[in-house]
This record gives C-alpha cells, structure tokens and sequence, in this order.
C-alpha cells in the first residue's frame, strides 16, 4: 500500500473537519502541486474562502466555457478581489461561434451530443489547467446534498495519479449559508433570482437543481492514465 493510498484512506475518516481535509490535501501535495477548481457558483465562496485561508497562494482553477452568465463572471471578479485568489482562469479551445457553427446547439441534442459539449468546453480546459500546473491534487466543492449522484461520493477519489479532494461534502445548505454569514461572503447575484444550480446559462434555471455540471459527470468525466493525461 502507498502512501498516497494511506494518505486517502486517511482522508476519507468521517469525523475529520472541511479545514482538516484540506491542510491533509497539503501535507501530501503542498502547494505547488494542489489546485482547486471552481465555478463561481452559488455555493462556491465557502471553499475558496475556507481553502485560502489556510493556503492563501493556493491555484484556483476556473473554466469559462463562455456560456457563462454575465452575474457569475461579476461575481467571480468580485470574490477574486475580496479573497485576494490566485485565480487561473482556462477557457475552451474554440469559441462559442465556431462551435456552434459546426455542431449547433450540442447542449440541446441527445446525450453524446451532450457529452461531446461538457468534454470540449468543460474537461478538455481542465486537463490543461492539470497538466500546466503539474498538479496531483485537486480541491472541489462538491457536496451530498447536490445530487443523487453525489450522494454516495467518498471524500477523496483516486484518478491514476491524481487524487480528488471533497472537503465540503458533508455540508448541508444550512451549513453553507451560516458559514457565508459568519464570515461575511457575498452572494451570488442569481440566487435572490430563485438560482440555486448556476452553470452555463442554457443549463441553468430558477428552481432547477441539475443532475450534474458535466465536469465531475462519470458518463463524460475522465480518468487520469500514468502520464497525468485524460483518458475517456
């Protein structure tokens, strides 16, 4: 057994606290080598707030897809500013225009259509984030009360060499919501709108909490091979 797999085995102890989860993140992978992703969402201030106060130089990973709302790009520069965030910002390859210019509307279409959209303007710009700056650990904000799907997640997961890390995952909404209170974290714009889900604009809606974001979505998600490359 390796130490990184003790290491996860450790992690993965239900009475560690969010704050513990990501100082063990760092005592495996130190700074250079952790990132955390974010998507500027509705939940999205606890973790940055909570992993910058412990690891203030920490790389935050943001993928515009370019379908984002103009209230979550505001948002996102406003929580850059407040939590002073290494912020690297990656965007997709090929512009909305010319997407759509030869696909249309994937996002509309049946699910390989679907899966093919989340792959270009959500996983490809992650694996470059990965690969660019070298890491093996990854931060999210995942939490159980998301989805059906991430219900049953663990608090780390293994993807070849890199390991993922869930800190929040046992937060509830009640948690999130005190904790943006004590600690004087805005809100976003949309969720005064009745947002409680906010991702690409196309996908998102008042009300409406989506399956998965397509990003960490096991039907498009990769797996990571020996080389730190994605692998569908």
């Amino acid at each position: 057994m390796n130490a990184q797999h003790l290491f996860a085995k450790a992690a993965d102890q239900p009475f560690l606290t969010p704050q513990d989860r990501i100082i063990q993140a760092y005592i495996e992978h130190h700074d250079n080598d952790l990132i955390l992703s974010t998507s500027f969402g509705a939940d999205s201030a606890v973790l940055l707030h909570m992993a910058t106060r412990i690891l203030p130089r920490i790389p935050v990973v943001f993928v515009n897809t370019g379908y984002l709302f103009e209230a979550t790009l505001e948002y996102a520069e406003a929580l850059t500013k407040q939590l002073d965030l290494n912020l690297h910002t990656y965007h997709p390859l090929r512009s909305s225009e010319k997407q759509e210019a030869i696909h249309g509307r994937r996002w509309e279409g049946d699910e390989s259509a679907k899966a093919s959209y989340n792959l270009e303007n959500k996983v490809e710009p992650m694996n470059r984030a990965v690969k660019e700056l070298g890491a093996t650990g990854w931060l999210s904000g995942l939490r159980r009360g998301q989805s059906e799907r991430r219900k049953n997640l663990d608090y780390t997961e293994e993807q070849g060499r890199l390991v993922k890390y869930y800190p929040i995952l046992d937060m509830t909404s009640k948690d999130i919501y005190y904790y943006k209170k004590e600690h004087g974290l805005p809100d976003h714009p949309l969720t005064a709108e009745g947002y409680t889900s906010i991702g690409d604009w196309h996908s998102s809606a008042p009300g409406w909490q989506r399956a998965e974001c397509g990003l960490h979505d096991s039907s498009v998600a990769p797996r990571i091979n020996a080389n730190n490359n994605f692998v569908i």
